[in-house]
């Protein structure tokens, strides 16, 4: 239901029309953190999300596909003719917690490294899809924050994060043919 509704939140938006926002059940309801990826042909096409619950879940998942779609600074908008091409993948975040560098398990645990007003967020799927170690995590994270790469090691503010991720990707860029499972809820 909530990939279907990450399509049709980008279709409205295409068709300027629009959608309810309404939470259909209750758990749906429940205020979640989300991030919506968008992949076409096997590429990352926009990814953006909240780490914080700041909505019901329904609601943060229409926007986030919506603003990946179109608000994703590193991309141009998507197109109606790639519309219907979209894989989808949703990543349906627990609180981030802190967390000490050592206790970091790559594949489960997302990263949030903040330090002087800078912070750089990777997903659980990130390493796995990269075949990064923990450490190289640690500084990819810190990469992202626009942060020297060893700034985990010298005062940074670690978090992580373990999220439900599932969608309709199917294929790494790097291998077109390689399934990939979805990843299994996990809390801490």
């Amino acid at each position: 239901m909530l990939l279907r509704l990450a399509h049709d939140s980008i279709s409205s938006a295409l068709e300027r029309r629009a959608i309810s926002l309404e939470p259909p059940t209750p758990h749906f309801a429940e205020h979640r953190g989300a991030f919506s990826s968008l992949y076409l042909r096997g590429q990352l096409r926009g990814c953006v999300g909240y780490v914080l619950p700041q909505f019901s879940l329904y609601r943060a998942v229409a926007e986030t596909a919506r603003a990946a779609a179109f608000d994703d600074n590193r991309f141009t908008p998507v197109t109606a003719e790639e519309a219907p091409h979209l894989e989808v993948e949703l990543s349906i975040l627990l609180r981030p917690h802190p967390i000490a560098a050592e206790e970091v398990e790559v594949g489960r645990h997302g990263l949030l490294i903040s330090l002087h007003g800078r912070r750089g967020l990777l997903l659980p799927q990130v390493p796995l899809e990269h075949a990064w170690d923990r450490v190289t995590f640690l500084e990819q994270t810190c990469r992202k924050a626009g942060l020297p790469i060893d700034a985990w090691r010298s005062g940074a503010i670690i978090e992580g994060f373990t999220a439900e991720v599932f969608g309709e990707k199917k294929h790494l860029p790097e291998d077109p043919v390689a399934p990939i499972e979805p990843y299994p809820f996990q809390q801490k």
